[in-house]
């Protein structure tokens, strides 16, 4: 498994971000664990799918992102995907404590939880919401770093889009700062900087997610990408200037990306092989969570390392937590969350389900733990 890139093995994570930029402002309960310069108030701004690879590889179209880049590459976490990332970064924990544990996972109805919708799927395509039935603060009781900070008398704001307000995975990651909803770049800027301009001690968080939905559609590096990159760095750079002194700016990333070619890719639901003794299969199309039948773990363990040989890394959910890819705390239920078997896609592959038609066919995935999608930058700007 010389391929994998353990979140543990980068100099910092990204759940250390919101309680590091706290501790630089000197706020009394928190920590910097990532070495920042000492600030009044500071603004966190996460750019959905900015890999630190691909920034360097496209760093003539982000002049301004690159000059700012620390060369300090951190890790998003596992799996490497938005849901459980912004939980990660709101709550200050690893996936196995926060339990958020991918794109999709097992909910007490026998079904999958989306959180990102926070509903689940039946076999017709029906999507239920969950928000009753098993509640955001439920599923992640721990204090947030949002409610932490408002506690120890930060002002916390949430500039993300205005959608997000209410929703579960806010309700679950975020609870406790005000949210302050934007409706395109323009007012993104204007209130990390409205934030940056009040009183201090203020923390803002602020969320881009553009260029991740053009890495999907058109793929990481594409003519679309780059250009959206280009207004990224256009952002950053009308922020960065403006920033009143004794303030900064960091911008971090979800996760990164890798680009993919549709063509043959083996079908966890309809390979009769694959779906022997299996009850479940969640996760996305780079790392799969598969929940087995009683006593069938060993068999299908076997099967799906057969079927995929070297295209893909399965393990057995034991094997993952010993390996810390969840981090160091598993807390109590979540195991339950968690797949009995889980396979992890190589090179630039995908196992499809057929409950997600249309998610195997997109030109840009991640979720595995290549370097390339789990490396995030860390850039700064100081005012």
């Amino acid at each position: 498994m010389e391929w994998i890139v353990a979140p543990h093995a980068a100099e910092w994570q990204l759940a250390d971000t919101l309680p590091s930029a706290l501790g630089a402002m000197g706020t009394p309960g928190f920590s910097d664990r990532m070495g920042l310069s000492e600030c009044s108030s500071a603004a966190v701004l996460l750019v959905d799918g900015l890999g630190w690879r691909l920034l360097r590889e496209y760093a003539a179209d982000a002049p301004v992102l690159a000059e700012l880049d620390t060369a300090r590459p951190g890790a998003a976490g596992f799996p490497t995907t938005t849901a459980t990332s912004i939980a990660s970064l709101g709550t200050g924990r690893c996936s196995g404590e926060h339990g958020v544990v991918g794109y999709s996972f097992a909910e007490p109805g026998g079904a999958l939880l989306r959180p990102l919708s926070w509903s689940r799927r039946d076999g017709s395509g029906k999507d239920t919401s969950l928000l009753d039935a098993w509640p955001p603060e439920t599923v992640q009781p721990k204090e947030t770093v949002p409610q932490r900070a408002v506690a120890a008398g930060v002002d916390t704001r949430l500039v993300v889009p205005a959608e997000f307000a209410g929703t579960g995975l806010t309700r679950a990651a975020l609870r406790g700062g005000e949210l302050r909803g934007v409706n395109a770049l323009g007012d993104l800027a204007a209130q990390l900087l409205a934030g940056m301009e009040a009183p201090s001690p203020v923390l803002c968080y602020g969320y881009h997610g553009q260029l991740d939905m053009l890495g999907h559609v058109h793929g990481p590096g594409s003519r679309p990408w780059r250009m959206h990159l280009r207004q990224v760095d256009r952002l950053v750079e009308s922020v960065a200037e403006r920033l009143p002194a004794g303030t900064q700016l960091l911008v971090v990333a979800d996760h990164g990306m890798v680009p993919f070619e549709p063509g043959s890719s083996p079908d966890a639901d309809t390979d009769p092989e694959l779906s022997e003794g299996v009850r479940l299969v969640g996760g996305e199309v780079r790392v799969r969570h598969v929940y087995t039948e009683p006593g069938a773990t060993e068999d299908v363990l076997a099967t799906w390392r057969s079927k995929l040989g070297s295209d893909a890394t399965v393990l057995t959910a034991e094997e993952a937590i010993a390996a810390g890819w969840f981090g160091p705390v598993i807390s109590e239920g979540v195991r339950a969350r968690i797949g009995d078997v889980i396979a992890l896609a190589r090179h630039n592959g995908v196992i499809r389900s057929s409950a997600e038609p249309h998610a195997a066919a997109l030109l840009g995935q991640h979720g595995s733990l290549t370097a390339d999608e789990q490396y995030i930058p860390l850039l700064v700007a100081r005012g």
